[in-house]
């Protein structure tokens, strides 16, 4: 199996070690004179071969750590039969330090186990054995060169790790704000569509309507009145328009007449004088909360839309009646094959209602119902539901 390829900063780490090292065996400067009784091995020579194999340690020191740490242990214990370098007991602080801060966790805390033990053996044992202060200084060693690098590499795992946790809860918390913008702004969007629709294509429908009718039939009285009604319309959809672009410029600022259900009977009228039988039963409710005040007035004008629209002769019935603290609003038309004119339909009104009952909890429904197409929806009377 293919070693790792080593992270770049270890090859400039392993090569330093390796060429400091060289020079101290150069100039002859090691841990030990030769006259020591634990140089067993004599000679500049030796000390090259823990020096040599752990600067290869270093070159593992991120991808495999516990392989650089097991054989660098093993390379430390042999330099301790050589006269030592310096730079080899640098090396293994350093793969031990390395050890913890890259390896898995498990390991990572077995290391600081074993190195702590290791430090406390090294200063008892050897007191024990030979009783003089002296002895005391073999722990002071363990301890520099195994546990001091193992406590720093965990204190800075804990740091990194720490760091990388905000930041992932950071890329969360802008995660999950983007998804809440998204949202608010396709449900914004949703919202200008249904205000634009229910402004604007009661008029244009109207106006399609009339216009047809105008230019199929050859008769001036009927062609003025036509003409009369598609300007009435036309003005009243202008206006509905500019108040809608006044509402986009002026960011979340309502408009400044929003519709109620005291606006029906004037809605009503205005079908009326769009060539609709109409009659309206508004019943009797008490005070409606605004949201629902409003997406009453919507269903119903789009309502009276569709029956222009695709409506047989015959006459229509709004009816809105309050019930166990729900707002029924009812709209009835005649329902079949239609010889006059028609407009054109998308089926965004009726998509626009069905939103309209679900974002206030209520239901909707629409459909033929015998010889009728009738709307019925049922929004429940709550304060603070939003629009």
């Amino acid at each position: 199996m293919a070693l790792p390829r080593p992270h770049r900063f270890d090859v400039y780490i392993a090569a330093g070690g390796l060429l400091g090292g060289l020079l101290l065996v150069g100039i002859g400067l090691g841990t030990r004179p030769s006259s020591d009784p634990m140089t067993l091995f004599d000679g500049p020579w030796p000390v090259l071969v823990p020096l040599t194999v752990l600067a290869g340690c270093e070159l593992l020191r991120r991808t495999a750590p516990r392989t650089a740490l097991l054989t660098g242990t093993a390379a430390i214990c042999a330099d301790l039969v050589t006269q030592g370098n310096i730079a080899t007991i640098l090396m293994f602080t350093d793969v031990v330090y390395a050890a913890v801060l890259y390896g898995p966790l498990a390991s990572a805390r077995r290391i600081q186990w074993i190195t702590g033990l290791l430090t406390v053996a090294g200063t008892l044992v050897p007191f024990a054995v030979w009783r003089v202060p002296e002895a005391l200084l073999i722990g002071v060693v363990v301890g520099v060169v195994a546990y001091a690098p193992a406590a720093t590499g965990w204190i800075v795992r804990n740091h990194r790790d720490a760091a990388e946790a905000a930041r992932l809860r950071a890329e969360q918390t802008a995660l999950l704000a983007e998804m809440d913008r998204t949202q608010a702004v396709t449900a914004e969007r949703a919202r200008m569509a249904r205000e634009l629709h229910d402004m604007v294509a009661n008029h244009l429908s109207a106006i399609a309507i009339h216009s047809t009718a105008a230019l199929s039939i050859d008769d001036p009285a009927t062609s003025r009145e036509a003409l009369s009604v598609i300007r009435e319309n036309s003005v009243d959809g202008l206006a509905g328009m500019r108040r809608l672009i006044g509402i986009l410029r002026d960011g979340d600022r309502e408009p400044s007449a929003v519709p109620t259900l005291d606006g029906l009977a004037a809605l009503v009228d205005g079908a009326r004088a769009n060539g609709l039988d109409v009659t309206l039963d508004a019943g009797h409710h008490d005070a409606v909360p605004a949201p629902v005040e409003l997406a009453a007035y919507r269903i119903v004008q789009e309502s009276l839309t569709n029956a222009l629209k695709h409506a047989c002769p015959g006459r229509v019935r709004v009816s809105l009646a309050e019930r166990d603290g729900e707002l029924t609003v009812a709209v009835s038309s005649p329902y079949g094959d239609r010889d006059g004119p028609r407009a054109p339909g998308s089926g965004a009104g009726l998509v626009g209602m069905r939103e309209r009952a679900a974002l206030l909890g209520g239901t909707f429904d629409a459909g033929p119902d015998g010889p009728h197409w009738t709307v019925r929806a049922t929004l429940p009377l709550r304060e603070g539901v939003p629009e």
